[in-house]
């Protein structure tokens, strides 16, 4: 039996200084039973992604693996999963963020879980890499405790999908929050959280944090809006009032960090919406 090929497809905007990372921890990936290739979708690039790109394509195809770059002066994430879903080969699709790292048992993980002909999503367990500030340390500390990360399978920075999966929407749409869409594509039954983890990195600063929540919170109404069928797979547990107190007497600096981001993404602190890197 042919061993399963997983296309991995990495949008990259600007990602010189984080993709070298990305790649060589996914190319430590545990071997298995399964095949990969690797798309990079660069997009209105101005630095250097796409030769650091290529200059992983001697060490990916000796692995055995595929290695594919895209070139495009259209912006846009959800414009560079398309780019890549149409140079892909597999029967599964993982989409990777540039600055994400993922541990080594998780890309076999994730082939194991969506090998099978019924719709499956599936992630890993997303760890905050360590931040230079001290506000988003803390804030980081005590959102990696809410429900949403702990209990669901959120899926940013790192989802997956099988090609029964795939089929339930087009093209990408283009949205604020890609991965809250494709979650929201699966009943929660059809989500697999896995065991191992993967390196997330998070907004720096208290006013990048403040327009990076914003416009998450933006992303959810967008698709509200647009997408209202979706929200019957939305099983999102917000912590009441008692169990964030809880939360907070146990990480009072923690929760005073996220009750700050909290209160000013409602004042017109950092104002806008628009895309912000803020690493």
């Amino acid at each position: 039996m042919i061993p399963p090929l997983i296309s991995v497809i990495l949008p990259a905007h600007n990602e010189a200084e984080y993709l070298g990372d990305c790649l060589t921890a996914l190319l430590a990936s545990e071997p298995g039973n399964w095949r990969a290739e690797v798309i990079v979708a660069a997009n209105a690039c101005t630095d250097q992604t796409v030769s650091v790109a290529q200059g992983f394509a001697n060490q990916i195809e000796a692995l055995g693996w595929g290695f594919k770059v895209t070139e495009t002066a259209t912006p846009g994430k959800l414009n560079a999963f398309n780019e890549g879903e149409a140079m892909a080969s597999g029967t599964l699709f993982a989409y990777l963020d540039a600055d994400v790292q993922v541990s080594p048992p998780l890309m076999g993980q994730i082939v194991g879980v969506l090998h099978g002909s019924a719709p499956a999503y599936a992630s890993g367990r997303p760890v905050v890499a360590p931040a230079r500030s001290a506000l988003t340390r803390a804030y980081a500390r005590f959102w990696q405790r809410l429900p949403f990360v702990t209990e669901g399978v959120p899926g940013f920075g790192l989802f997956a999908v099988n090609a029964a999966g795939r089929k339930r929407w087009d093209a990408f749409p283009d949205i604020i929050s890609d991965d809250t869409f494709v979650r929201l594509c699966f009943a929660p039954d059809e989500r697999h959280l896995l065991p191992a983890t993967y390196s997330w990195p998070m907004i720096e600063g208290l006013r990048n944090l403040v327009r990076v929540r914003r416009r998450q919170d933006a992303g959810v109404t967008e698709i509200a809006r647009q997408f209202p069928e979706l929200l019957k797979n939305d099983d999102t547990s917000r912590p009441g009032v008692g169990e964030l107190a809880g939360m907070g007497l146990r990480d009072p600096l923690g929760f005073a960090a996220y009750a700050l981001v909290k209160l000013a993404v409602k004042t017109p602190y950092a104002a806008g919406t628009g895309w912000v890197r803020g690493r």
